[in-house]
């Protein structure tokens, strides 16, 4: 199954989602969001507000308790394991603490989903190459992860999200211990694989982010509190949607 042959427009489509936790934490309510393909989506709030929750439940890792969720037209509440697993192959996840096997080396981090999708060995070694060089982790290729520093680490975490060329791309915190100057470097690598149609959507505190093309939305409490264009851009006209995202 691959989610890039679906001719819907939406990629990811959640409707009245609600997620609680055991015995009564309410982590989302009645969210209702949709995102297009190709769009970039930036999730923002404090500390609890949902956001990680949200991506969780759109990588299919964890189910809502209420509503409907959808990825390039597949109701993820009806997937089978097996068709789950291949629908993940064409999702990327940054998780916000990383998920790196710390016994192997960076090349080998990065290689699980190109692996995983049987993609040549030259292509692994090329896109590894690659990806370090945009990052600047080419002389960490051989490190063990377990011996990088945070920063580097989550660089590695990233780059191995986008190694298989995904078509959708949920990001947790992906600036979260990196300077300004690697900041860039990685929204920079997002904005190429957008440009390449992928999808992205990014959970994030780091405002110095916001002026990426892209829309916003405020989460608190489980819900969608507002949402805007990132300055610079035009408000849409009175009476339409903004391009991409429909919330309500």
């Amino acid at each position: 199954m691959n989610i890039s042959e679906n001719d819907n427009q939406v990629m990811v489509d959640l409707t009245r989602v609600t997620m609680t936790y055991p015995p009564d934490v309410q982590a989302l309510l009645n969210i209702s969001l949709q995102v297009n393909r190709g769009e970039i989506l930036f999730l923002t709030g404090m500390s609890g507000a949902g956001k990680t929750t949200l991506l969780r439940l759109i990588s299919g890792i964890e189910k809502p308790t209420k509503g409907y969720i959808e990825v390039a037209g597949q109701d993820l509440g009806k997937l089978s394991r097996a068709r789950l697993q291949k629908l993940r192959r064409h999702t990327g996840v940054a998780y916000q603490d990383f998920k790196l096997l710390p016994e192997r080396t960076v090349a080998q981090n990065i290689a699980i989903p190109m692996e995983v999708a049987y993609r040549s060995g030259v292509f692994i070694r090329k896109q590894i190459r690659d990806l370090l060089a945009q990052l600047r982790l080419e002389d960490k290729y051989n490190t063990r992860t377990d011996k990088l520093s945070r920063g580097e680490q989550q660089r590695v975490a990233i780059a191995r999200a986008v190694a298989n060329k995904p078509e959708l791309i949920l990001a947790d915190e992906p600036t979260g211990n990196l300077d300004a100057d690697t900041t860039k470097l990685v929204m920079d690598l997002f904005l190429r694989c957008n440009e390449t149609g992928t999808t992205i959507l990014i959970a994030t505190h780091d405002k110095t982010i916001y002026d990426q093309p892209g829309n916003i939305i405020q989460l608190e409490n489980g819900s969608i509190m507002n949402s805007e264009l990132p300055a610079g851009r035009d408000e849409p006209e009175s009476g339409q949607d903004k391009p991409g995202m429909e919330v309500s």
